[in-house]
């Protein structure tokens, strides 16, 4: 394991890219592969200052701010991109269902984290990254969950971002799941409102059930198809909390088959003849206002050959 070590001291003037950036994420961006503890620790003994003045990790930054970065330890290991020659990084170019110089919509694939960590060397961040040497920015602007499958936002300027977030915070950005539930779902539930709670459990898994000390959060739902053990369903988020709809699914007693976290290994097997190997959520399609051209967009994931099998044997 090298480090790389940054000898001097580092000036940085702040352009419109960045304008309204908390610091601190700023940091952890401009010095990929330094710990996150270390950022937060040039920052709160002062010796990352903005305009010659001491700030808070919080703080925006403004068009023309002057950013001082101080001499740190790199961990070049932590810092390395995966090869844009691996199976798993190279497929992600046939994922791409849009591209332009603002965004990019990704139908990601089940089984991978959309960014490394957790043990992870790499996710899809990371690999898209790899296969974008000369991009500049690319971030995530919303997540997915390791295992489900479907549309995925990416960023590709900082300007775009902040357009992006602010219509997932005005809930202008509407995204629909297609979810095989066990059961039959009801025809008189189209919703489910119940406040979700994150949960740490020491093994350091991450649990979200329904609790009054939660988040409110709400999904509607459509039946699509039915089956005689189980329902093919509409989900559409209207909050966006960790594992909504798989909690949401599964508070209304009708959880998601191939989930391995909340739903049982007798309700699992049910699906057993129809070889279901994976969660079977899939993020369907997204739609947006674009951010330069502030027209409606509108992109669909196909649900893909394996999901489309287990249908068939359903």
């Amino acid at each position: 394991m090298t480090e790389i070590i940054q000898k001097s001291v580092e000036f940085v003037t702040i352009g419109e890219d960045n304008e309204q950036q908390r610091i601190d994420n700023f940091l952890r961006t401009k010095l990929k592969g330094v710990p996150k503890s270390l950022v937060y620790r040039i920052v709160r003994k002062g010796e990352v200052r903005v305009n010659k003045k001491r700030i808070k990790p919080d703080y925006k930054l403004v068009n023309g701010d002057i950013v001082r970065i101080p001499p740190v330890k790199i961990t070049d290991s932590e810092n390395e991109l995966p090869s844009a020659n691996l199976n798993q990084v190279s497929q992600l170019n046939d994922c791409i269902l849009y591209e332009d110089e603002r965004l990019m919509v990704i139908n990601k694939p089940s089984g991978m984290a959309v960014h490394g960590g957790s043990g992870l060397k790499f996710g899809l961040i990371e690999g898209l990254r790899s296969l974008r040497p000369k991009a500049q920015f690319l971030e995530l602007v919303h997540r997915l969950d390791r295992d489900t499958s479907g549309c995925l936002l990416v960023a590709k300027k900082r300007s775009a971002l902040r357009h992006l977030h602010e219509q997932l915070r005005e809930n202008k950005m509407s995204k629909v799941y297609h979810a095989l539930v066990v059961g039959n779902w009801p025809k008189t539930r189209f919703k489910v409102k119940a406040p979700l709670k994150k949960n740490t459990l020491q093994s350091g898994e991450r649990m979200v059930n329904v609790s009054p000390e939660g988040k409110p959060s709400e999904t509607h739902y459509r039946i699509l198809q039915e089956f005689t053990s189980s329902t093919l369903v509409e989900a559409k988020p209207i909050t966006g909390r960790t594992h909504q709809i798989r909690v949401h699914c599964l508070h209304a007693g009708h959880s998601i088959a191939g989930d391995t976290k909340y739903t049982s290994a007798q309700d699992n097997a049910l699906f057993n003849h129809a070889k279901l190997n994976r969660l079977f959520l899939h993020a369907r399609s997204i739609q947006f206002v674009h951010p330069l051209s502030e027209k409606q967009m509108k992109f669909e994931a196909p649900l893909g050959e394996m999901l489309e099998s287990v249908l068939e044997k359903l």
